[in-house]
């Protein structure tokens, strides 16, 4: 049976593709005279890190037999014989020639084996040893080395050849499938740049120098974090489109930072055409790290669309964009993250879970998705207009100004991506009983700078739970008059709410959406459906200009009930 092609797309900030910083070891310092690495109690570090390195050259190491788990010698009747003995002066025999030789097995170790486990044995340019990803705390870019990789090819070298499943067997993903890995928001990037010949995705020619929060988005170190814009998100959805649309792939896998993929996740679920699956994959622990959590997300991933455990009765993509977590398949609509550890995603709403990953490693789907998705979506990437309207401030008055959403060959250009942002109401918000509409001045600056902007924009506000009621007459009568300068403005409950946050007027109901949620689908509708009318005065529009508002408002609400 041939295995099918996966793709694997590297995202941004995904910890799943990030390590530890590279500490030099203290067999390194004792090499050059240098002080030892020190633990709490001030005596030298009992161990070195091990880091998967490649071997130069062949190399023979003896190991001790019976050292591989405390009870091996307690079945020596079972075992057969060591390849040789190794006398105290170090030589080797295979016959044993005095009661001092040990048993060893002798094993020859060739670079074309893969990465083995070894100290780190690196240090900076003047000699000083590596404490810490940069050369000093608070190091700016030229200063910094980067701990994520530059695509996920090191990432699944490192499972298949250093995780071990549950049956004693290393290469679980290369059991699966085949990979190519594809580089579209990285968090990892080649700052001198690459040869065409070195690199491992499916790029053509060489890959120039690239910059930090430009062409890859890392967190670490933290100061130095970088991530992606509002307009990269166009760059991603059309490189997700063609790599699923290419015919190369059974599916595709997302990896990015744990706190942004559910995000991501529910925008390409709607903006997506494909019937091919697409499972996203974070991690709360870099690979490497005690108990890191990626490297099984990812083989749950891969087993996922190699069983085709997604496909409907007409071989179709059946759950939508989904998140696999902890053994657990999220639906990206409800998936959300609520603690920095594994096993840190919880479904919002009213369910979200739709399956998961026995303890045999068999994926498992229990439900389906109600709402649309993917190549159901009304909002997927092939039914967008070529161009819309948004609402400008323009001379002084407000009007509906072209954007263009589509490029001539229908991939999604980077303007057309809607700026929404969410704002908050709370229970005695009010400043004073008098208080008016024109006193809250974040509301004020905020539709302000958007008409100014003049893009596609829109609202979320975060209201009282379930209902998404803002309990302050003054913002919802600004709210108010951002719909009627044709900004839609969408109601969401706070936190995680179980309940649905009805329509209401001239306001968009967002059903049991979070906040987050609810700004992806505005944005996405705000392609499709453009600017609302703009009234003649916004603080006080007509009966009629009402009318026409809410009967615009009732298309993009019907976008929330069915996405």
């Amino acid at each position: 049976m041939s295995k099918p092609r996966i793709a694997h797309l590297s995202g941004s900030t995904a910890t799943i593709q990030n390590t530890p910083p590279l500490v030099t070891s203290n067999k390194a310092r004792a090499l050059r005279g240098v002080p030892p690495r020190l633990d709490r109690s001030g005596a030298p570090l009992r161990y070195d890190a091990l880091r998967p390195q490649r071997l130069a050259a062949p190399a023979v190491a003896f190991v001790e037999r019976h050292s591989a788990h405390p009870l091996e010698a307690d079945a020596e009747a079972l075992h057969g014989a060591a390849e040789g003995w190794l006398a105290p002066d170090g030589t080797f025999s295979e016959t044993r020639r005095s009661d001092q030789d040990r048993p060893v097995h002798r094993i020859e170790l060739l670079p074309e084996d893969g990465l083995y486990p070894l100290p780190y044995m690196g240090f900076q340019a003047d000699g000083a040893p590596w404490e810490d990803a940069t050369t000093h705390p608070g190091a700016g870019d030229a200063g910094a080395r980067q701990t994520f990789f530059p695509d996920g090819s090191r990432s699944f070298e490192e499972i298949d050849r250093l995780s071990v499943d549950g049956s004693g067997v290393a290469g679980a993903l290369s059991a699966l499938a085949e990979f190519d890995f594809l580089r579209v928001t990285p968090p990892g990037g080649w700052r001198d740049g690459l040869p065409a010949e070195a690199r491992t995705d499916r790029g053509d020619g060489p890959i120039p120098p690239e910059t930090r929060g430009r062409d890859f988005f890392p967190y670490y170190p933290f100061h130095l974090y970088a991530g992606p814009s509002r307009a990269d998100l166009a760059g991603v959805t059309n490189g997700v489109q063609a790599t699923l649309e290419s015919g190369r792939y059974e599916g595709a896998i997302w990896t990015q930072g744990s706190p942004q993929i559910e995000e991501t996740a529910y925008w390409l679920n709607l903006l997506i055409d494909s019937r091919r699956p697409l499972v996203g994959c974070a991690a709360q622990r870099p690979q490497g790290q005690t108990s890191h959590d990626g490297p099984q997300n990812l083989i749950d991933a891969a087993r996922l669309i190699a069983d085709r455990v997604w496909a409907d009765e007409q071989g179709a993509n059946s759950l939508g964009v989904v998140l696999v977590q902890d053994q657990l398949i999220y639906a990206a609509r409800e998936v959300a993250k609520v603690d920095a550890r594994p096993g840190g995603y919880a479904a919002t709403g009213f369910g979200g879970v739709l399956g998961g990953v026995s303890f045999r490693g068999e994926a498992e789907v229990h439900y389906l998705p109600a709402r649309k998705h993917t190549w159901r979506s009304d909002l997927r990437l092939t039914r967008l207009p070529e161009a819309t309207e948004a609402a400008a401030l323009r001379d002084g008055a407000l009007r509906r100004v072209p954007v263009q959403v589509l490029d001539p060959q229908g991939a999604l250009l980077p303007e057309a991506i809607a700026s929404v942002m969410i704002v908050k109401d709370a229970s005695y918000a009010i400043e004073d009983a008098g208080g008016a509409p024109e006193d809250e001045a974040d509301l004020v600056a905020l539709l302000d700078a958007m008409l100014r902007r003049g893009r596609l924009a829109g609202i979320v506000a975060e209201g009282l739970s379930p209902y998404g009621i803002l309990p302050s007459p003054p913002r919802q009568a600004m709210l108010s008059r951002a719909v009627f300068s044709g900004l839609p403005v969408a109601r969401v409950g706070r936190g995680n709410g179980e309940g649905t946050a009805n329509p209401g007027g001239e306001f968009i109901g967002g059903s049991n959406l979070t906040s987050t949620k609810a700004r992806f689908l505005l944005m996405a509708a705000l392609m499709k459906l453009g600017a609302l009318p703009i009234a003649a005065d916004p603080a006080a529009p007509t009966a009629e200009e009402r009318r026409a508002t809410e009967a615009a408002v009732s298309r993009y609400q019907d976008l929330f009930d069915s996405h």
